[in-house]
């Protein structure tokens, strides 16, 4: 048996934890630059915002007070998201974290739980009295099933955020009800085509013959058609597959037309491209960059370029990693254009502690170097980025455009929530 929890509206009910004013109100939050819409609450899709949506085509709504809208603030986000994912281990044996707000829970040897509904609510109160965001909860034998309990759980208020398919009779009804575009890993165009053979609903795929859609479509079907039946065919994994690449990318609030602030800029992404490679404690060898203006832009020239060093031994440190990606750009800045984006990569990527030296080359891994960037880290985790190194400027008026950024009120001392009596 599986489980499914994922948080509803996760941004939205993020921003709402700290400001309960915002109940019932209708809640957005934007992406990057503050473009487009990423997260709604319910109160916002009843006033037919849709998803990914341009911000400047429901700023009226903003304007007339209808609506509260929020840039992304990842820093809140991961850090709840890290509390709930903790809570979840609390109470079940196994958990897969799938993404930010979602994850799979194998409920092996829970059948001595009174009844699996009944763990379900117990999960949604403690998720709720504990953190406050609510959650919704699909129960199912395969983890296509679960997927499809949750989107029940969440659709029908009648189930109280709780569904469990194992029930007799359950199954069947809500795959006879569900349409075939909610099924998990069935994308638009393979539903168009399903449509095309008569398939619309959940129920009329799984009756489908598993060889004949494999050999039409793809394995990946056929496992969706099994797993609708009940028979399970995606594994459990409580530890992700490691990172094969690790990228640090920023679309600017304005274009750049000077070196200074795009070297500012990829000093800033190689560093943070190098923490994220510690958080992973994984090594690199490869190091990339690349630069580009907007390719939509008519009236511009238009260039895009990048370039990679190979590392002549791994290294996770972030001062030789900003030296090699400042040494790449200036292999390919160009002046007279108008950059819109920049970015740092990092790839050939391996364990920190599978690491041996290469006799014939020089080790950028060494002792020291590890105990400065553990160092360095442990001093930025406890004041929230005390340290940072010379030249990755401290103005960076070129940063992402947030003017709706909320606080960070658990992982920020200077932003805490106050209460005055």
């Amino acid at each position: 048996m599986y489980a499914l929890v994922d948080c509803n509206s996760f941004y939205a009910s993020c921003e709402r934890l700290f400001r309960p004013e915002l109940k019932d109100k209708a809640v957005v939050v934007l992406s990057n630059n503050d473009g487009c819409v990423v997260a709604r609450s319910a109160e916002a899709k009843a006033l037919g915002i849709k998803m990914a949506v341009p911000f400047f085509e429901v700023r009226e709504f903003y304007e007339r007070g209808q609506l509260q809208v929020f840039s992304s603030n990842y820093a809140l986000y991961g850090d709840l998201s890290a509390r709930v994912m903790t809570t979840l281990e609390e109470l079940v044996p196994e958990v897969e974290v799938y993404s930010i707000d979602e994850a799979f829970l194998g409920l092996s040897g829970m059948r001595t739980e009174p009844d699996l509904t009944e763990l379900g609510h117990k999960i949604i109160k403690r998720i709720n009295h504990w953190i406050g965001i609510p959650v919704g909860v699909g129960i199912a034998e395969t983890k296509t099933l679960a997927k499809l309990a949750n989107y029940a759980a969440k659709h029908y208020p009648q189930t109280q955020g709780v569904v469990d398919l194992s029930k007799p009779g359950w199954r069947e009804r809500l795959l006879k009800k569900t349409d075939v575009s909610e099924v998990w890993g069935v994308g638009r165009r393979t539903v168009e085509k399903l449509r095309a053979e008569d398939i619309y609903t959940a129920a009329d795929l799984a009756r489908a013959d598993a060889e004949t859609m494999r050999r039409r479509y793809s394995v990946v079907l056929e496992r969706t058609i099994l797993e609708l039946r009940g028979i399970p065919c995606i594994g459990f994994d409580e530890q992700p597959n490691p990172k094969q690449q690790i990228l640090c990318s920023r679309t600017f609030s304005h274009r750049l037309t000077c070196l200074q602030p795009m070297q500012e800029a990829i000093r800033e992404y190689a560093v943070r491209a190098a923490e994220k490679l510690r958080e992973e404690k994984r090594l690199t060898s490869s190091v990339s960059i690349y630069i580009r203006t907007n390719p939509n832009a008519k009236f511009e020239m238009k260039y895009a370029n990048g370039a990679t060093y190979p590392l002549p031994s791994p290294t996770n440190d972030s001062r030789v990693i900003m030296k090699i990606a400042l040494r790449l750009l200036q292999g390919i800045y160009r002046d007279g254009y108008r950059y819109m984006k920049a970015g740092v990569i990092l790839n050939a990527l391996q364990p920190e502690d599978n690491y041996q030296a290469d006799l014939f080359n020089p080790d950028l891994c060494t002792t020291k170097s590890l105990q400065l960037m553990k160092t360095l880290d442990q001093v930025n985790q406890r004041f929230h980025r005390g340290l940072s190194f010379a030249g990755q400027g401290q103005k960076q008026d070129w940063a992402m455009q947030r003017q709706h950024l909320s606080p960070r009120y658990t992982t920020s001392w200077r932003e805490l929530k106050v209460v005055r009596a």
